[in-house]
């Protein structure tokens, strides 16, 4: 289906709110980019006090070709060349070519509420911090997504941030994507290009030790839609792991145990393994941990719950898999990192 150009609905006038500027980093995203768009299109933030930017990588699929339709069609639709292709640099390039005063950051796997810009802007002014967002509120779309998507609520696998408890309300020390004064944005330096994943994390630590505030709330409503093959998402977590590492080293700051839980992990899988060969008593101290992990795992896995539990039976042992492939994953990156 084409991007139509209709008749700009709950566009009210007002040349006294904040213009804004929607910067959007995107790459091979034909599965999701119209459903986003979409949902940017139906937001109650008058047209003509934002734009939307696109920063686009170099794609394999048509997303540059969908992305132009919407482009012809509304006005305050704009296309940005991204040649490296990293989400550091779309959203630079997006945030120096704003002329927004504000940034409302997007992602082209999430769809937005209706009143999304509304609320952050809103936030922005009330809270006295100089970042906000919502909730990251994960669902799926097939069997894979819905066991990843309730995954992400789990403080088993990702460690209980306050970014995926979707009714938390108050200060954080990070948020999922984010709305913040380009100024300040400028003022901190921007994203940083050497990172390729983990970029969120240094903005919003360099805006803490700045003295900025980062306030998550829970009126502010988008849903994510995470990877949705077992590979995608294991190459995912070992970049998150991988890059962790660049940015404790960049801040010197100490890792935190939910960091070094994944890594310490693979290191008992590997040489645990290795020593049980040779020693009956460590395969049995091994053959215990791993029952101990395999409990835990299988008892959240059948408590958790899921947005979506017609899967049934078969979304809790995909969950049980998820759990093990998030830690693995994360933890081999991790390892990675240290060594180079």
């Amino acid at each position: 289906m084409k991007a139509c150009c209709g008749t700009e609905v709950g566009v009210m006038e007002s040349s006294r709110l904040p213009f804004i500027s929607v910067v959007i980093p995107v790459r091979n995203e034909h599965k999701y980019i119209r459903a986003c768009l979409d949902s940017v299109l139906r937001q109650d933030y008058p047209r003509d006090r934002h734009e939307v930017l696109l920063a686009v990588g170099p794609s394999e699929d048509d997303t540059e070709e969908i992305i132009r339709e919407y482009e012809e069609c509304y006005g305050h639709i704009h296309m940005l060349k991204n040649l490296k292709g990293t989400i550091s640099c779309g959203l630079n390039i997006g945030i120096k070519a704003a002329k927004g005063e504000y940034i409302v950051r997007m992602d082209a796997h999430s769809e937005f509420a209706q009143d999304y810009i509304s609320k952050c802007v809103e936030y922005l002014l009330k809270s006295g911090a100089e970042n906000v967002g919502g909730p990251m509120v994960a669902e799926g779309k097939n069997p894979i997504q819905r066991a990843v998507a309730a995954a992400y609520h789990s403080p088993f696998a990702l460690g209980g941030g306050k970014q995926h408890i979707k009714d938390y309300e108050g200060y954080s020390d990070t948020v999922f994507l984010g709305a913040f004064k380009k100024s300040t944005a400028e003022e901190i330096g921007l994203f940083d290009e050497k990172l390729i994943l983990n970029e969120d994390d240094d903005f919003n630590f360099r805006l803490s030790e700045a003295g900025g505030k980062i306030y998550i709330s829970s009126e502010i409503h988008s849903i994510y839609y995470p990877r949705d093959t077992y590979l995608g998402l294991i190459k995912q977590y070992f970049g998150y792991g991988f890059w962790k590492v660049a940015v404790i080293k960049k801040h010197h700051k100490p890792a935190r145990l939910s960091h070094l839980v994944p890594m310490m992990f693979v290191l008992f899988l590997i040489f645990g393994g290795f020593m049980s060969c040779f020693s009956q008593r460590f395969r049995k101290f091994y053959a215990g941990v791993m029952g101990l992990y395999t409990v835990m795992d299988v008892g959240v896995s059948c408590t958790l719950k899921a947005e979506d539990t017609s899967d049934g039976f078969m979304l809790r042992l995909r969950l049980m898999l998820i759990h093990f492939l998030l830690h693995v994953s994360y933890g081999c990156g991790f390892i990675a990192g240290l060594i180079r």
